[in-house]
């Protein structure tokens, strides 16, 4: 409304029906059957069909057309755009004032006389389950089928909540005994994704029913081991799919339920003998085609525990690309979303991390057409914020991991998805400089002062650590440190891709315990060496560079850029630069120290990196040198240049040809290439996949 002379009616009938009788007095004495055909209308709800409301007031064509005029006529209706248009009162405060006026028995008389009305007429279940939900129970089978109908459509459109409304109520009616237990399923299903710990409570109910099915009773128990996952209770989780897997008969759910048993163990932080688990999962693993979705979800958790042992990264990818090859929903309601992401973010690890984002991009679309908007998309935000952070792209990282946080505290009993984002956040934050932030947030959220159950990626303590670094509490971090190390040593964990604990520990002894920190370093690379990721290897020489010291450690260093100007990860390697520019110009060498710290800070300029930009220019006045403008501006176009060079290299042909073809030094085509990797995000291993989907019309 604008308050215009023309309104002032309207205006009227608005306080008479928020204040007093007024409304209420001046319908009744419009006649019996104007006020039958007005209660219709408000039980109906919303543009309602005349015929419809003639129908339920029980008063002729003649009089529901005299009624609405009348009714217009008073402001209680609005002028309809078209004369057998729907109708709509004027206002939703008269509607809910002439729906209070309802004698209760009537009223209830009339929304049970509307559902039959639209069961009959209507496809859409839910026009019926709505005046359903203010019926009294009776132990009818047809009203719990449609209310069953119109949850299922809710679900399908992505409201959770209505869902649970309509499963609740049919709880009530209640349903005949052998449907109970599909209906406990359903309620649970519904409750998931916003209320993961009443998810238990319906599952728990509906495996106590008798004569369940065989498919049911399976995916009742994936839905609670599901369930218990996602709230912290891992152990539980495990327990539940191997009890199950051990009580089937049925092959092909004995199967599922292995895979479920090894999805949850291999994420169970007190997991009491990973190593017999992973020699398991390798001989399964080694009898599967992967025709079967199960067979794939297997050969996915096979790729994951590859990574995380350390095994070549060309293991751990060559599984994962098997079980991709039949497609991994992240929406299915069966098998879960936990090993897609897994084999997900895999990729990034192994340095693909253009793929990773591509296979998150697919898997967040699949549940935002399914509406869930809970735990699955908050750990999507967190997690593709994560990727976005290794690539080095750290402000775009913080808007993600900050949205995901968001939802994840928006979510009952979702601790694992809270942990995620809280600890990827303190990375972003300790990697823009921001330490006070970091420290903030942990204190706000008590991060470092418990361990959760779940395994979480990074590290929680691992991540608390770095921030005790960045705080210059080394002890306390060098003693968290040690007690991550005997827990990944006692898993047979050995990859610092996915957790660097040794290099943080290096970094924390070497001012008290040199010789044990480069003892550390070595070990950390020979494990990066081992993997074969080249940001893996460059960071774990940075540290080892930085704990050696003197004149070996200007190898290292070299050593260091080399390996992540061979990788996308951008901001481990501006770090890198800037601190072989800081060696060089400790050691007298101001020329290669300007070139190194110059590209250091261009590259923490353009990764948001804040801290190490403000320390590559204290670098720089500290050797007498002023920072220069940055030569490149921030774009993820390839130049002519980049591209030539990229799908020369990708073709196969040596750096020495691409050097002769595009006139340049083999320092500039390593420069180019890097820029390359860093660009599409993808080391040289995945150049050819992704040029392949690169358009062409780049300059």
């Amino acid at each position: 409304m604008r308050g215009t002379q023309e309104e002032l009616p309207v205006v009227r009938d608005l306080a008479a029906a928020v204040k007093g009788p007024g409304l209420i007095e001046r319908l009744k004495r419009l006649g019996p059957s104007t006020v039958r055909f007005a209660w219709a209308g408000a039980v109906l709800g919303g543009p309602f069909s005349p015929e419809a409301a003639a129908g339920l007031a029980v008063v002729g064509s003649a009089e529901a057309v005299e009624a609405a005029e009348k009714l217009r006529a008073c402001r209680i209706l609005a002028d309809a755009d078209e004369p057998a248009g729907d109708l709509e009162f004027v206002h939703p405060l008269i509607a809910t004032t002439v729906y209070r006026d309802i004698p209760s028995g009537l009223r209830v008389g009339m929304h049970d006389a509307a559902a039959h009305a639209a069961q009959t007429v209507a496809s859409d279940p839910t026009a019926a389950a709505r005046h359903l939900l203010e019926v009294p129970c009776d132990g009818r089978a047809e009203t719990v089928a449609c209310l069953r109908a119109a949850a299922r459509e809710y679900l399908r459109a992505g409201a959770p909540e209505a869902a649970r409304r309509m499963l609740t109520r049919a709880l009530r009616e209640p349903p005949p005994a052998e449907d109970r237990a599909a209906l406990l399923h359903e309620l649970a299903c519904s409750t998931f994704l916003i209320e993961p710990t009443a998810t238990v409570s319906h599952l728990r109910e509906a495996l106590k029913e008798p004569g369940i099915d065989a498919d049911l009773r399976a995916s009742i128990v994936y839905r609670l081991a599901q369930a218990l996952a996602h709230t912290d209770r891992l152990t539980e989780a495990a327990t539940v799919a191997a009890d199950e897997a051990g009580r089937t008969t049925n092959a092909r759910v004995k199967l599922r339920m292995q895979a479920d048993h090894f999805v949850w163990s291999a994420f169970r932080a007190d997991e009491p003998d990973s190593s017999a688990r992973s020699r398991r999962l390798a001989r399964l693993a080694g009898k599967l085609t992967g025709r079967g979705l199960e067979e794939r979800y297997i050969l996915g958790l096979r790729a994951w525990d590859a990574l995380v042992r350390g095994e070549p990264r060309r293991t751990a990818l060559e599984y994962a690309e098997e079980a991709l090859r039949g497609g991994m929903s992240w929406t299915d309601e069966n098998r879960g979303f936990e090993v897609p992401v897994a084999v997900a973010l895999l990729f990034m690890y192994c340095d693909q991390p253009r793929r990773a984002e591509e296979l998150f991009a697919e898997g967040m679309a699949e549940c935002e057409h399914r509406g869930w908007r809970g735990s699955h998309l908050a750990q999507g935000q967190t997690l593709l914020g994560y990727i976005r952070y290794r690539r080095g792209s750290l402000p775009e990282a913080e808007e993600l991991v900050r949205a995901g946080l968001h939802t994840a505290e928006r979510v009952e009993g979702a601790v694992p998805a809270q942990w995620f984002a809280i600890g990827i956040l303190i990375q972003i934050l300790l990697a823009r400089g921001r330490t006070t932030e970091a420290r903030r947030l942990a204190d706000t959220h008590h991060y470092g002062d418990v361990v959760p159950n779940a395994v979480i990626f990074p590290d929680p303590r691992t991540v608390y650590a770095e921030l005790l670094l960045a705080e210059g509490r080394l002890s306390e971090a060098a003693r968290l440190l040690s007690r991550v190390g005997d827990w990944l040593e006692a898993r047979d964990w050995h990859n610092p891709a996915w957790c660097p604990w040794q290099l943080g520990l290096a970094s924390a002894l070497a001012r008290t315990d040199p010789d044990r920190a480069v003892l550390h370093a070595q070990d950390a690379v020979k494990r990066a060496r081992d993997f074969g990721a080249a940001s893996a290897i460059g960071q774990a020489l940075q540290v080892q560079a930085e704990v050696t010291g003197g004149q070996p450690a200007l190898d290292l260093h070299t050593q260091a850029v080399d390996h992540l100007e061979r990788s996308p990860a951008a901001y481990e390697l501006a770090r890198a630069q800037v601190s072989h520019g800081a060696a060089l110009a400790r050691g007298g060498r101001l020329h290669d120290a300007a070139d190194r710290l110059y590209q250091g800070l261009e590259g923490a300029v353009h990764c948001g990196a804040e801290g190490l930009a403000a320390r590559a220019r204290r670098e720089l006045s500290a050797a007498g040198l002023r920072p220069l403008p940055l030569r490149y501006a921030q774009t993820d176009m390839l130049t002519a240049q980049e591209r030539r060079a990229a799908e020369m290299t990708a073709g196969g042909h040596p750096a020495s040809v691409v050097v002769k073809d595009l006139r340049l030094t083999e320092q500039g085509v390593r420069q180019l290439l890097s820029s390359v990797y860093r660009k599409l995000g993808t080391d040289a291993s995945g150049l050819a996949d992704a040029l392949s989907n690169r358009p062409r019309h780049e300059p």
